[in-house]
């Protein structure tokens, strides 16, 4: 029998539901569950492919082709299943599938309404494909009192009606706030969004509260009285170190207990969490630390790195080191030299993006690292840069730039209008919509037997997920090669540059796809493994 949790916040957004659900799959995983996680999302776009990082956040991409939240990056890492595109819908894509049948007649001439044909939409996304799993967490974006949630609101509280009884449990996550001048913490605006929540038919049975101290006796007590739960409801969420900390933190709290008790499942076992603990003491005493640039353009939001920062962690984490990342706005580099910023770090990164904005700024990062010796991986536009900054400073190729940022005489990189997925021809035009239409997925390469990427994937076969719509133009290929700089990796059919690197320099790798997108705390990935152990040698010739 399949068991839902439905995870609700409330007070403010941002207290991180993500992580939460993440967290209590990870718990319920190591006590032997099969659980998946699921992600609804209020806003009217139809997917966050065409949001700005400074508003949204990273765009994640499963395997499968889907430009997803970003917590399901967190559903990945915590959890290690492969998240697909059934695990996250908006409203956007609700309606746009409500109206799509209605032009077509599907609802014979029926009036459509919010009740019950989009309630019943997000119904049928909660329950569907659920038979093979023991727990299903579904996490729903946004706080209660959001006017666009409300759709969700009302769909999860008919499935709290319509399923059997005692299958599902609602989690609401809220703050406790500290006032210095009261000396407290304080629990009226939790009380408020209980008050909310319930005003809508939702009852919560557990309250998950954020803090950064321990809940006093007596404040528990009056939540449980005031929000109609039971004192052992209450779980204490505190701020810790480490995200890969509060399955530890929850455990202690009792989370997982509380849930299974609501469900009427035996506790007594203990999870098996010796992995979790070996994370944790790894991040906590680490035997050496390396500093790393971050040259990118979105460095006013760390969210929109989000799996890049964890990448980088994993690396650490592998190497038993702490990574400090130096943020650094790229397009600074288009006005000062970059060796004051970026004298005496251990390796430079550039990450993936979009627009002419920084270009320059990461084509001068490029450079710099590639003639200082000092370790670089170019992730997507990082690899693309690298590229441009070869042809132009090694090939002799002076005006060599992207048709990304308009038209030019030397297209070293350019517009993607089609390529092959599995054995189907997808095919892209320039004035198209920009939704859904880059090279989104899991897609294979092949890696050149003997080459520096080869080595540290440990084989010449491999499948790693792509978000663009640019690629490097093959038509240069030789000129660069003979400068050094090796086309290392292609897709299978040998028409699309998949890495590069530079021959001679200690660490020098630009990858087109996204690697961060698959690193686990358990399972590194091997790139950020061997880009951090690139550091550590670096650090040692400072």
């Amino acid at each position: 029998m399949t068991r839902y949790v439905f995870i609700t916040g409330g007070v403010v957004s941002s207290l991180g539901k993500g992580l939460a659900s993440a967290a209590l799959a990870a718990l319920l995983q190591a006590r032997g569950y099969k659980v998946r996680l699921r992600k609804l999302d209020p806003y009217l776009n139809v997917d966050p492919g065409t949001m700005s990082p400074t508003q949204h956040g990273e765009v994640f991409v499963t395997d499968d082709g889907a430009e997803t939240d970003l917590d399901l990056g967190h559903y990945e890492r915590f959890t290690g299943v492969p998240a697909t595109k059934a695990d996250n819908i908006t409203t956007g894509r609700i309606y746009l599938d409500i109206i799509t049948k209605e032009r077509r007649g599907d609802y014979l001439g029926a009036t459509i309404q919010v009740i019950p044909h989009v309630t019943n939409a997000i119904k049928d996304f909660v329950l569907d494909g659920n038979d093979a799993y023991d727990f299903v967490l579904v996490e729903i974006g946004g706080t209660v009192g959001d006017i666009e949630g409300l759709p969700f609101f009302e769909a999860i509280r008919q499935l709290g009606q319509e399923l059997p009884r005692g299958q599902c449990v609602y989690i609401h996550l809220t703050l406790l706030p500290y006032i210095p001048s009261a000396g407290e913490l304080k629990t009226k605006p939790t009380q408020h969004s209980v008050a909310e929540l319930r005003s809508i038919g939702i009852q919560p049975d557990i309250l998950l509260c954020r803090c950064d101290r321990p809940i006093p006796r007596e404040e528990r007590g009056k939540l449980a009285r005031f929000c109609n739960v039971r004192e052992s409801a209450v779980i204490e969420a505190r701020d810790v170190a480490s995200i890969y900390d509060v399955p530890l933190s929850y455990r202690e709290e009792g989370l997982d207990r509380e849930v299974l008790a609501h469900f009427g499942l035996d506790a007594g076992a203990e999870p098996k969490l010796d992995r979790w603990r070996d994370i944790s003491a790894r991040v906590r005493n680490p035997e050496g630390e390396v500093s790393i640039a971050i040259v990118g353009k979105y460095t006013g939001l760390k969210d929109a790195y989000k799996s890049l920062i964890e990448a980088l962690t994993h690396g650490g984490i592998a190497n038993r080191v702490k990574v400090n990342l130096e943020w650094i706005e790229a397009e600074i580099f288009e006005r000062e030299d970059p060796a004051p910023f970026l004298e005496g770090l251990n390796g430079i990164l550039v990450p993936g993006g979009f627009g002419q904005r920084g270009a320059e700024g990461k084509i001068r990062a490029a450079r710099y690292a590639r003639e200082k010796k000092i370790p670089y991986f170019g992730i997507c536009f990082g690899m693309q840069m690298a590229v441009v900054e070869a042809a132009r400073s090694l090939a002799g190729i002076p005006d060599a730039n992207s048709t990304e940022f308009g038209p030019t005489a030397e297209p070293v990189v350019g517009l993607l209008t089609e390529w092959m997925k599995g054995n189907e021809l997808e095919r892209r035009i320039a004035e198209g919509d920009l939704g859904g239409t880059m090279r989104l997925g899991s897609y294979a390469a092949k890696l050149t037997a003997g080459s520096r990427i080869a080595e540290i994937y440990g084989g010449t076969m491999i499948a790693e997920r792509h978000r663009h719509r640019y690629e490097v133009n093959m038509a240069y290929r030789e000129r660069l090669e003979e400068k050094g700089m090796r086309f290392s990796g292609l897709s299978p059919d040998g028409l699309l540059p998949e890495t590069v690197e530079v021959e001679g320099h200690p660490w020098f790798i630009g990858v087109q796809f996204h690697p961060e997108l698959k690193s686990r705390p358990f399972e590194p990935h091997p790139l950020f493994r061997s880009f951090v152990a690139a550091a550590i040698e670096q650090s040692r010739l400072v």
